[in-house]
């Protein structure tokens, strides 16, 4: 007579010690055990267990996302990491900033924080951009605010690095698109127009109370910064109309009383989200968002904070203006007046009506059309 398989199992599950002896240990091999349908070995349970606590211990070993801060000067950088790293310098030049990313590219973080220093940080952060890095500049107010919140009084160069390494943890900035070649040439040049300007105001008002001894030299020098100026504008010119879409939008913004070249160019030059942004939006960037100022029984109260104060004094200027020649913010600064609100505040309003107004010519590519009464 043959067996069949079937007899052959059956054989096998008849008297459970056949399968487990005394002490619980299988007589048969693992094998065989795995094959025998409905049978659960009484170490199954146990090796699940261990087997989930070894994922879980898994998943607890897995390192945390790593920050980098790094504090930029002329012969250094240094660099920290968050949560966890020993702090690092290297030289400012092309080698040291290579060193840095391969350091990084090692590291892979999260997010690099940098302080804003006046274009020395300027070198490393393309470096950093080249290398698809994710890098961000911040305000060094806003990071020296969080350095006094955490405690930390102390300023050196390393104690920077942490901070800022800390502050990208914390705070998580967003990342946000970096200028590119032609922007930051318009951005130089505006900056070195408004330099030559304020030279030029101070040499004047020295030039009234100087005694007569320096009078010559005083008026060589206000004859030669005036020449510089000139060419400074002649420069601004020729960057503009390098670039179609600059020379569309010049056009746009002039359109609307109160705005000259210099507000119009500082606009593009500084304020490169004009168009793309909400009327909401766009008042944060310049500083002219009204902001809440409540607290106890004071309520009602608004203020301007913060923001980037060459464009908001440039767009001082053009309220100025436009709330002599500009029919719809002259109606809108009387109306503010007769209400019973100061001068300031009035102009503080123009000043955001009129930011308003700029954003939406942009972003709908339509120009100033004067009110028909």
């Amino acid at each position: 007579m043959v067996k069949t398989k079937q007899d052959g199992n059956r054989s096998k599950l008849t008297g459970s010690h056949r399968l487990f002896s005394s002490m619980g240990r299988p007589v048969l091999p693992p094998q065989e055990l795995e094959q025998l349908p409905g049978l659960i070995s009484p170490h199954h349970s146990q090796d699940r267990a261990t087997v989930e606590a070894s994922r879980e211990k898994e998943v607890s070993m897995e390192a945390p996302p790593t920050f980098v801060g790094i504090d930029v000067s002329k012969a250094r950088l240094d660099m920290a990491l968050c949560p966890s790293g020993v702090p690092q310098s290297f030289s400012n030049d092309e080698t040291g900033i290579k060193t840095l990313i391969e350091r990084l590219c090692e590291a892979k973080p999260v997010l690099i924080v940098l302080e804003a220093t006046g274009d020395v940080e300027r070198a490393v952060v393309r470096a950093l951009v080249a290398a698809e890095m994710p890098v961000t500049v911040a305000n060094p107010r806003q990071v020296r605010d969080f350095a006094k919140a955490t405690g930390q009084l102390a300023k050196t160069d390393i104690l920077d690095a942490q901070i800022l390494a800390r502050f990208a943890e914390a705070v998580r900035p967003v990342l946000r698109p970096l200028p590119d070649e032609m922007t930051l040439e318009l951005r130089a040049l505006i900056g070195r127009r408004r330099q030559i300007t304020e030279m030029l105001t101070a040499e004047k008002n020295r030039l009234s109370r100087a005694p007569r001894g320096v009078h010559k030299r005083i008026e060589a020098h206000i004859h030669w910064l005036e020449a510089e100026l000139k060419r400074y504008n002649k420069d601004l010119d020729q960057t503009i109309h390098q670039s179609p879409i600059w020379c569309e939008q010049e056009d746009l913004l002039k359109s609307v009383p109160g705005i000259g070249s210099v507000i119009s160019r500082t606009m593009l030059a500084e304020l490169p989200e004009l168009g793309s942004l909400n009327r909401k939006q766009i008042a944060a960037p310049v500083g002219v968002a009204p902001l809440n100022w409540d607290s106890g029984l004071l309520r009602g109260r608004r203020v301007i904070w913060g923001g980037r104060a060459h464009v908001r004094t440039a767009l001082y200027m053009a309220a100025l203006t436009a709330s002599r020649r500009n029919p719809v913010i002259r109606d809108f600064y009387r109306r503010l007046r007769a209400a019973g609100k100061a001068p300031n505040v009035a102009l503080v309003a123009c000043m955001r009506k009129l930011l308003v107004i700029l954003n939406a010519i942009l972003r709908h590519r339509v120009p100033w059309r004067p009110v028909v009464t």
